[in-house]
């Protein structure tokens, strides 16, 4: 998770800052990603500034409809970044973090009533068979449903082993996080793992450089920010789906406004909470990154 600079728990969203952008105001049409979490009526505290109840989600799907955007999954957007294919007319990405177990349940059948494809980032420390992370407790998927996923139209991405903050681990540790992840992934699908997120959005050009080095094709952030057909292809900007926000908040998104447009350069803010988190780690070890 990462957030936007408003409350205790976004401290670290300072990439989002700065003026909003109205539609198409750099010159290239804009591209909601969506970042939702939970999607239950009643969840653990931790996660419930990020949870929407299934009344919300169906009504921002609805949303996503009758936007009359083209939904696609990340490999689209990989497809598009590296030239090898153009994007559809108008696209949207819905993207799903950690692997609640409400996902390969009814969070994918509403997808699937809708024919709306999406992709999962699943944390494999938290769902696999004496897996260990640091997540809080929460109500898990298993790691045996991720192929159910896939059959539902998900595609399957990497959200790390422990959801720990990337940009503050040693080289041997952030090599771990990426490497093993994308392992078991692929023993548990049986085939490659192209794509990433980082857990909180928290990135930086070793981040990122060693996502790359990893076989890793593309890396999604948050950023609270639209992305773009000019995006970087390891700083993917999403918008954090939260509890509070409204189908108008979602419908302005879908419409190209209401949040910055990515790519834009990091803010001093951003920079100095990175410098602050990185010597909080030195002291206290590899921390959650929520």
């Amino acid at each position: 998770m990462e957030t936007d600079g408003r409350g205790r728990a976004e401290r670290g969203a300072r990439e989002g800052e700065g003026p909003i952008a109205p539609p198409h105001a750099h010159g290239t049409p804009a591209i909601p990603v969506f970042l939702y979490h939970c999607v239950v009526d009643d969840p653990p505290d931790w996660i419930a500034e990020f949870t929407v109840t299934p009344k919300q989600f169906g009504a921002h799907l609805d949303a996503v409809v009758r936007s009359g955007r083209t939904p696609v999954t990340i490999s689209a957007i990989a497809d598009h970044l590296a030239g090898r294919a153009p994007l559809p007319p108008r696209p949207v990405l819905l993207t799903f973090d950690d692997g609640f177990a409400d996902l390969p349940g009814p969070t994918a059948e509403a997808l699937a009533e809708r024919a709306l494809p999406a992709t999962a980032y699943l944390t494999t420390g938290a769902i696999a068979p004496g897996g260990r992370s640091l997540l809080p407790p929460a109500p898990m998927m298993p790691l045996a449903r991720a192929a159910e996923l896939e059959r539902s139209g998900m595609e399957i991405g990497s959200h790390t082993v422990t959801h720990a903050q990337l940009d503050t681990l040693s080289v041997k540790a952030l090599a771990y996080e990426l490497r093993t992840s994308k392992a078991v992934l692929e023993d548990a699908l049986g085939h490659e793992i192209r794509h990433l997120a980082y857990p909180h959005g928290y990135n930086s050009p070793r981040v990122r450089a060693m996502s790359a080095r990893a076989g890793y094709e593309t890396a999604t952030a948050v950023r609270h920010a639209l992305s773009s057909d000019r995006d970087e292809r390891y700083r993917i900007a999403r918008l954090i789906v939260r509890r509070t926000h409204t189908v108008a908040d979602v419908e302005g998104w879908l419409a190209g406004a209401g949040a910055r447009v990515a790519p834009y350069r990091d803010g001093p803010k951003t920079i100095a909470w990175r410098w602050y988190r990185r010597a909080r780690a030195v002291v206290h070890g590899p921390e959650f990154a929520g």
